[in-house]
């Protein structure tokens, strides 16, 4: 019954659309329908070139992904040399169009698939693009074997198009990172950033520091809300956590590879390193013993700082680095560089002595020292750096680039600056904040809707677009415990920013996209992907008028939607009052706020309910 309000409700617009449309996500640059399918049966054929690895791995890959949908195995050639009902992949190195190397060209006639770009990459990325047309099969034609006749052209917008996982808050498991990473690569996604260290846990194994998995990747077992959980106790055994081998990490890099999508490893420092403290309890100023942090408040309590002043640190860095630069073969590694208390660096004698004489003013300037210091580090290793906004603090190392999450003022100012960018500000691009009203969605802390996401311009406007890499949507995992809420969170959001990402900014239309929703989600369910609806569902807000009477606000991402609500604590219905533009005025004494939306007489949304108190405190 997953799903299944939204789905009755709009379901016939969402085959109204298919039939007419292609319901791609992300839009490709150019795409003309004809009429006609091509009709996979038994005597379709996949050709595929001989003398590529690559070509032919994807070729059988395509075989699998035809087999999933149709049940029909491809019989396989290299070549042909009569015309054949065939599906054909071709690389073409003289390709004028598309204009980069993970661009293709995607030709459906009725007798002929034919798949062609410069680079196995655009073929990869056409390959998604008939995997989705072939899940979104027009079952209304009695043809869910077939793809529409159509012709397109097609590449991305921006080089980086990358989705970010947290595993120190809550450790996620080497399968569940592949299986992520592979819902990444249906929507063209290409940048994996791995978020491996924190105060929570070290998830990454490092032969040479033993203790950092030993002790660091291992936390006291917590439920509750984040931040109000205890801190450990006396004698208390870490039980929760884990991590990644060596191995295992090599394994989740070739998943990757085969998917065309690179790994930037993060490792926090100097902040954020309190599960590293814990293990190497010399790495901070105040030196002392600490635990890993269990999602109790710690800031300015327990140092979780790696100490600038104390060249052991640099030793541990490098050991760090050494390994994780072998392990990965991408050309950035993330250092973090966010958040980093200076509260134990301005209380220790040693630091405060250090900053004298080396001529340090301010403890920013002190964070800029530390980041040259690791950036010259990981040259050495033939990396480059990528930090958070922070970094600019106190003077950005020469060739940084800054991935800006507190706004877009951080990556402008270092874009002018001549450095490189990514453009993840958390008002468009968390994917841990609430995707619908409070009332109706797991605990967090802020909001981020499906419209704002889709509706974020990556590129903003009076700096060198070249020195934009990109955008990149982040999953922060202090209140996502499992795999499935991870999904939950994700998507549909991620559907939006793959289009942001990838698709030009002239073919970027909302009210297409909606109507787009519904058959994606039936793709969505076909791979068993976890995914909201809360787009559907009515969000409340509310505020006091100029005569100071409470009114509330109802709206839903959705257009089109009809909102009925009641204040006598009765489920709304089409025969209750409808909501229009003009905000509700709140009575004295209610109980609480219901309301829903409705397309037709079906609900299209969860039934919302909030209590008085909840709107008042809204209105504050």
């Amino acid at each position: 019954m997953k799903h299944i309000l939204s789905l009755i409700a709009i379901g016939f617009c969402s085959v109204a659309y298919a039939q007419n449309n292609t319901a791609i996500i992300p839009e490709p640059v150019s795409l003309v329908q004809g009429k006609g399918r091509f009709v996979i049966d038994n005597h379709t054929t996949l050709i595929i070139p001989s003398g590529s690895p690559e070509l032919t791995a994807l070729g059988n890959r395509t075989n699998e992904w035809i087999n999933t949908v149709t049940g029909i195995t491809l019989p396989v050639k290299n070549k042909t040399t009569a015309p054949e009902h065939s599906i054909r992949l071709l690389l073409n190195p003289t390709l004028n169009n598309p204009g980069n190397d993970e661009g293709y060209e995607l030709s459906i006639t009725e007798s002929e698939v034919k798949l062609q770009a410069r680079k196995t990459a655009g073929i990869f990325y056409g390959l998604q693009t008939l995997r989705q047309l072939l899940s979104l099969s027009d079952e209304a034609n009695k043809q869910p074997r077939s793809l529409p006749v159509v012709e397109i052209v097609d590449y991305p917008r921006l080089k980086w198009r990358g989705l970010m996982l947290d595993v120190s808050r809550h450790f996620f498991s080497k399968d569940f990172v592949k299986k992520y990473i592979d819902d990444m690569a249906r929507y063209k996604f290409n940048v994996f950033h791995w978020h491996l260290t924190d105060d929570q846990g070290w998830r990454i194994e490092i032969k040479s520091l033993p203790r950092l998995t030993e002790v660091g990747a291992w936390r006291v077992p917590r439920t509750g809300g984040w931040w109000s959980y205890d801190p450990p106790q006396r004698n208390e055994k870490a039980t929760y956590g884990g991590y990644y081998t060596q191995q295992d990490i090599k394994e989740v890099i070739a998943y990757a590879t085969e998917r065309h999508i690179t790994i930037v490893p993060e490792i926090d420092v100097p902040g954020h390193s309190l599960a590293a403290i814990a293990a190497y309890p010399y790495l901070s100023a105040t030196g002392y013993i600490y635990s890993v942090n269990p999602g109790s408040k710690f800031y300015n309590i327990d140092d979780n700082t790696l100490n600038p002043a104390d060249e052991r640190v640099y030793t541990f860095l490098d050991k760090v680095f050494t390994e994780v630069a072998a392990l990965f073969p991408g050309e950035y590694i993330h250092i973090g560089g966010d958040e980093a208390t200076k509260y134990f660096w301005q209380q220790s004698a040693v630091v405060q002595d250090f900053m004298k004489k080396q001529g340090i003013k301010t403890e920013h300037e002190l964070q800029s020292y530390f980041i040259k210091r690791v950036e010259k580090i990981l040259k050495k290793k033939k990396k480059k750096i990528i930090g958070w906004n922070e970094i600019l603090e106190g003077g950005l190392a020469p060739e940084a680039t800054v991935m800006s999450w507190q706004g877009m003022q951080g990556g402008i100012e270092a874009a002018k600056q001549g450095h490189q960018v990514i453009f993840t500000p958390s008002s468009n691009t968390y994917l841990d904040l609430y995707q619908g009203d409070p009332q109706l969605e797991p605990s967090t802390y802020d909001m981020l809707r499906l419209k704002t996401a889709y509706q974020w311009n990556p590129i903003p406007a009076g700096i060198d677009s070249t020195l934009v890499l990109g955008g990149q949507g982040n999953l922060w995992s202090e209140a996502v415990p499992t795999g499935r809420h991870a999904e939950y969170m994700t998507w549909p959001r991620s559907l939006a920013l793959s289009e942001v990402f990838w698709s030009p900014r002239a073919k970027q239309n909302w009210a297409n996209f909606q109507k787009k929703l519904e058959p994606q989600f039936k793709v969505l369910d076909a791979a068993h992907i976890n995914y909201a609806t809360a787009a559907f569902d009515v969000l409340a807000t509310s505020k006091l008028d100029e005569q100071k009477q409470l009114v509330a606000s109802l709206s839903t991402d959705i257009d089109g939607l009809e909102i009925y609500y009641t204040l006598d604590n009765t489920n709304p219905d089409t025969s209750s009052a409808r909501y229009g533009s003009t905000p509700i005025v709140i009575p004295k004494g209610i109980y609480q706020l219901r309301a829903q939306s409705f397309r037709g007489n079906a609900p299209a949304g969860k039934l919302l309910i909030v209590p008085l108190e909840e709107l008042e405190k809204r209105a504050r």
